[in-house]
């Protein structure tokens, strides 16, 4: 056990921190991040839209366009908002003006996602064009990969412009606004140019071309019972080594997690039976009914300690069983401490894959619904996977029977800790009294 410790903490851990610290890395995190309250505006509309009582859905059913509007342009925009937020937050690490970077960003994806079979002449109603229209399919989550591309391209050429000092410097006392206009003219008649060429000379569809190269990655991760085992496999090997796993592993396969909801949120609004959507596993997947309380699914080991008869454990259980309920799980790992502990490697490890496991099965044979919503994480988890399946209350079940199986890993585990740290209370209390003897 020590040497497999080892082997993390020196082998993997290393090149896996290395990656998620890369600036690129945390630009893309702090991107998508930063339109999180517009995702969750949009994934609570869209559960209303389809609201679980049948009545009051039949109800609703004439108004479900324009219910889900705000999920268009929150979700459905998610690409959009990302491009510009990414692109700052990258420009901003090369000490550049972000402002200019997400601008520059925004205008690269969609000169490079614009179709070129667009009517300009699109006729509704009685007959009146309603002008040039862009289509949304590719401006939410399946769009996100093309925004990355061409925002890490954007903003690398917008910093080569500048080191270059290839750029236009407006004389002192212009405001900042329009002297950032014109330093960006330079960099900005590149990208747009040459993009231009790629997309309408060169007919080069991007999206079309991600989409046939992650798809079948997408298809393993999201409806593989092995593809789906895999990042929760490596997110609890680094944090059984004290890394944050997910904060590495999720900047890698968060946009194809987020290319899986929107695909399930749009069959949902399209009327497609929440048992049979697209994608097992996006995120919401393994957040509501695998990594309850947290990493390792420690909000079953925080109960058991309850039990524990060592009074360190008992205290421990007592700190931290309000931020398990609320999925928040740093003080037991860092405190009990589960990282770097051979006696719970094995459970935190084992215990994300076996209920990746009973999770995938009951999704994939439609005993409870998908995922269509992402809802916040810090909910209980009962009421997470509730509201995040479109409001099944079959998954709490699903939450309940996976954190009894997790629990009976755990306990074992648990008692051998509890045994060797009720010694260790012991040995202190036998020290305590020699030496007031004394």
């Amino acid at each position: 056990m020590q040497t497999f410790l080892k082997w993390i903490e020196f082998k993997l851990m290393p090149p896996m921190t290395k990656i998620g610290m890369q600036r690129h890395m945390v630009a893309i995190r702090n991107g998508v991040i930063s339109t999180l309250s517009l995702i969750l505006i949009g994934s609570f509309i869209l559960v209303f839209a389809n609201f679980p009582i049948p009545a009051v859905a039949a109800w609703l059913a004439p108004y479900t366009g324009n219910l889900t509007i705000p999920f268009r342009i929150t979700m459905g925009l998610m690409a959009i908002y990302a491009s510009f937020a990414m692109g700052d937050s990258l420009a901003k690490s090369y000490k550049l003006d972000g402002v200019t970077g997400g601008v520059l960003s925004l205008a690269a994806f969609l000169t490079l996602t614009v179709p070129l079979n667009v009517d300009a002449t699109l006729v509704k109603g009685g007959g009146q064009g309603i002008g040039w229209v862009l289509p949304m399919q590719y401006l939410g989550g399946a769009g996100m990969f093309s925004a990355i591309l061409t925002m890490i391209f954007a903003v690398e050429v917008y910093r080569w412009f500048i080191e270059h000092n290839i750029t236009i410097k407006m004389p002192d006392g212009v405001p900042d606004a329009v002297g950032r206009s014109f330093g960006a003219l330079f960099p900005a008649g590149f990208i747009i140019i040459f993009l231009w060429i790629v997309r309408v000379l060169l007919n080069f569809d991007i999206n079309t071309f991600i989409m046939n190269i992650f798809k079948p990655i997408a298809d393993i991760m999201g409806n593989n019972i092995f593809g789906a085992i895999v990042p929760m496999l490596f997110i609890h090997l680094l944090w059984a080594a004290g890394v944050h796993g997910m904060n590495i592993i999720g900047s890698i396969v968060r946009p194809m997690w987020l290319m899986m909801l929107d695909a399930n949120m749009a069959a949902m609004a399209d009327g497609k039976p929440l048992t049979k959507l697209p994608y097992v596993a996006p995120e919401q997947f393994y957040q509501w009914t695998v990594t309850m309380g947290g990493a390792g699914v420690t909000l079953s080991l925080v109960i058991i300690l309850f039990t524990c008869k060592a009074k360190y454990l008992r205290d421990m259980a007592k700190l931290c069983i309000l931020p398990g309920v609320f999925n928040i799980n740093e003080p037991l790992i860092f405190g009990m401490p589960l990282m770097m502990n051979p006696i719970f490697t094995i459970p935190f490890i084992v215990n994300p894959i076996i209920l990746t496991i009973t999770s995938y099965g009951a999704v994939k044979l439609g005993l409870v619904n998908g995922f269509v919503a992402n809802v916040p994480w810090t909910l209980p988890a009962p009421v997470g996977a509730y509201l995040a399946t479109g409001n099944d209350w079959r998954v709490v079940v699903l939450v309940l029977v996976n954190l009894t199986i997790a629990g009976l890993i755990y306990y074992p585990f648990v008692k051998m800790y509890d045994k060797q740290m009720l010694d260790e209370e012991a040995k202190a209390t036998m020290k305590k009294s020699v030496e007031a003897a004394v």
